[in-house]
C-alpha cells in the first residue's frame, strides 16, 4: 500500500558528500514526520535526523553542522545531504516515515529497504 525507495548511497572518501532520497508512494494522506536511521556493523540502529511535517529538525550529535535533512512535502521525499562524511559514518542508511493513509487519522510507521554508505580512502 506504502512504498518508500531510497537512492543515493555509495562509497566516497573522507571529507566527501553524498545526498540520500527516500520517495514515499501509494495510499498517502499526509506525511507526518520523515527520518533517517543508520545502522553500522554490530551496533543497534541510531537516529541521525529526523524532521516533522512542520519542517522541525532535530539531529544526533555527531551528525550535527555536517548533515542537513530536508523534505518536499508535494512530492512526498525527504533528503538528507551529508558533508564532511568520516569514515565512522559508514552503515547502513534507513528512511523512516509515519504518515495518515486516509481520514481515519490513524497513524503508519513505515521504513525503506536501506541503502550503504561507505567513507573510506
Amino acid at each position: 500500500q506504502v512504498q518508500l525507495v531510497e537512492s543515493g548511497g555509495g562509497l566516497v572518501q573522507p571529507g566527501g558528500s553524498l545526498r540520500l532520497s527516500c520517495a514515499a508512494s501509494g495510499r498517502i494522506f499526509r506525511v507526518n514526520a520523515m527520518g533517517w536511521y543508520r545502522q553500522a556493523p554490530g551496533k543497534q540502529r541510531e537516529l541521525v535526523a529526523r524532521i516533522t511535517n512542520g519542517g522541525a529538525t532535530n539531529y544526533a550529535d555527531p551528525v550535527k553542522g555536517r548533515f542537513t535533512i530536508s523534505r518536499d512535502n508535494v512530492k512526498n521525499t525527504g533528503y538528507l545531504q551529508m558533508n564532511s562524511l568520516k569514515p565512522e559514518d559508514t552503515a547502513v542508511y534507513y528512511c523512516y516515515v509515519n504518515l495518515v493513509r486516509d481520514l481515519t487519522g490513524s497513524e503508519y510507521d513505515y521504513w525503506g529497504q536501506g541503502t550503504q554508505v561507505t567513507v573510506s580512502s
